[in-house]
């Protein structure tokens, strides 16, 4: 093996175009390793296997299933790759996911790689070599027979000459990040994940987290292919023995971190989306699926003006300014597109001409501004100081998920017994508010609600529902409850159909009730 950065390539490609044959030819592994796989001779797992380019570079290869059912598969082993390897079948030529998973590529940004036009002993590859070079444009194209071992040379080579174009991730700057697509258990060693390396670096007797669980973990060992390694950097497939976690404790999707890494479980994001066609675009409020790494989560879209959206999670993803996020419609299953994470803990927004400045500044890569210093009018009375060992796990569960839900929170005939039962405790430590008769609310979001209420007034005087509802990207329903909460709170007053700001001095009502 070269001294040259690691680097991770992963196939793409409709269902029986030959993508498992073709590596399997390359690398002389099988990764169909399922029994139903081999049963069915259908690819339904990501597989893995290392490729020796005639140099002596090793790169590591991610082969994905090519049915339609499987698509969210293919994005969780795409979402870590550098270049792509493109199977067409000379007998097919571009077919329905041949199309897909080239959206998927172009959503993550994956902009190099080569085509192999497969099955060439069946057909003339010189029609499907046309429609790959419009669909994949720059892409080098290389006609193969698997079975017969045809051009099997040609295409090594070309796969050489894209990774010496290829910068790598080595030598990013960034701890540890390994995003989990397998767990499992091996006799004597304990629990082992998987997952290709996107930054940083993975050795033994290293501390690490996972998350968005937050517990503590050490490496005992890292291997790569197979082979054990002092020390792995990043750009390539790592297989991971944890000490101090236990099998059921860590699943597919979670993230494997250095300690000191910026990283959190996000309820929103702020990005920088494009859309695959113009019948895919996304309309402001529709429900998706959002794929980030090996985790995805049902969102809400909200638009903040031209490419602009803050993605509302119903489960969290850890993810980073600069990632990217697949964006899929949820029924029927369908990539709408993709971008960029621009900011990935912001705070529940709609859509204003500072917002989309901000916006702007950070997809050019502008650090924000320094804050201003917080007016002494909205500053919170402190809450007395309670522990968390003070609140059951219930408790702390359904305080978790008030937070997350901000200003759209569930109603309390929504919530299940046991949760309706800890509202007491949550409102007597003051981190639970009641909305109206039907809903209670996390403190921190309605006092981020104060804080946009009161600067719109000082700015423009009045608001009225429909610019509230607008102003922070919700319903009708939940702009009234807060407006109407404002009111009871003595932050506003009703004049008609607007509200105005009721001078008054002290600190925000919301800290209890």
């Amino acid at each position: 093996m070269s001294d040259d950065v690691p680097l991770t390539l992963g196939t793409a490609g409709h269902v029986d175009h030959g993508k498992t044959t073709l590596v399997r030819a390359l690398t002389g592994v099988d990764t169909d390793r399922l029994p139903e796989e081999r049963r069915r001779g259908l690819s339904i797992a990501l597989g893995y296997a290392p490729l020796t380019l005639p140099s002596g570079r090793r790169l590591s290869v991610v082969d994905v299933p090519g049915h339609e059912r499987f698509v969210r598969t293919m994005v969780a082993g795409a979402s870590g790759i550098d270049a792509y390897l493109a199977v067409v079948a000379a007998d097919d030529g571009v077919m329905p996911q041949t199309r897909e998973h080239a959206a998927v590529l172009r959503a993550l940004g994956i902009e190099r790689g080569v085509v192999a036009i497969t099955k060439t002993d069946l057909a003339d590859p010189a029609t499907a070599a046309a429609e790959a070079g419009d669909l994949l444009p720059g892409a080098e194209v290389v006609p193969v027979a698997a079975q017969t071992g045809a051009g099997l040379r040609e295409l090594a080579a070309a796969l050489e000459r894209l990774a010496d174009r290829l910068p790598g991730r080595a030598g990013d700057p960034g701890g540890a990040r390994l995003h989990i697509d397998r767990v499992f258990s091996v006799r004597g060693a304990g629990t082992v994940v998987t997952g290709t390396l996107w930054s940083g670096a993975l050795g033994r007797g290293d501390n690490v987290r996972l998350l968005p669980s937050g517990r503590a973990a050490r490496v005992r060992g890292v291997q790569v292919h197979d082979a054990a390694v002092e020390r792995a950097p990043a750009g390539q497939r790592v297989a991971v023995n944890l000490v101090g976690v236990e099998r059921d404790e860590v699943a597919r999707g979670d993230v494997l971190v250095a300690p000191g890494a910026e990283l959190a479980p996000a309820w929103r994001l702020d990005a920088a989306l494009e859309w695959r066609a113009d019948d895919a675009r996304a309309e402001s409020g529709d429900r998706v699926q959002v794929h980030h790494g090996t985790r995805e989560a049902p969102a809400r879209l909200v638009a903040l003006g031209g490419r602009f959206w803050q993605i509302r999670l119903e489960a969290p993803l850890v993810a980073f300014a600069g990632d990217r996020v697949v964006v899929r419609r949820i029924a029927p299953p369908d990539t709408l597109g993709g971008g960029t994470v621009l900011d990935a803990a912001p705070r529940r927004h709609g859509p204003t001409r500072d917002g989309l400045a901000r916006l702007a500044r950070l997809e050019r890569g502008e650090p924000d501004p320094p804050a201003s210093p917080p007016d002494p009018r909205l500053a919170e009375r402190p809450r007395e100081p309670v522990g968390p060992a003070a609140l059951s796990p219930a408790a702390l569960a359904l305080e978790a998920r008030l937070k997350a839900a901000g200003l759209e929170p569930p109603l309390d005939s929504e919530l299940d017994p046991a949760e309706a039962a800890e509202l007491p405790a949550l409102r007597a430590q003051g981190r639970a508010v009641r909305v109206g008769r039907a809903m209670h609310a996390h403190p921190d979001a309605l006092g981020e609600l104060e804080r946009e209420v009161v600067a719109h007034l000082e700015d423009h005087g009045t608001i009225a529902l429909g610019e509230l509802r607008d102003r922070l990207g919700t319903s009708r329903k939940f702009a009234q409850a807060l407006l109407e909460h404002l009111d009871a709170a003595r932050v506003t007053r009703r004049e008609g159909d607007v509200r105005v700001l009721r001078r008054r001095g002290g600190a925000s009502p919301f800290s209890g009730s």
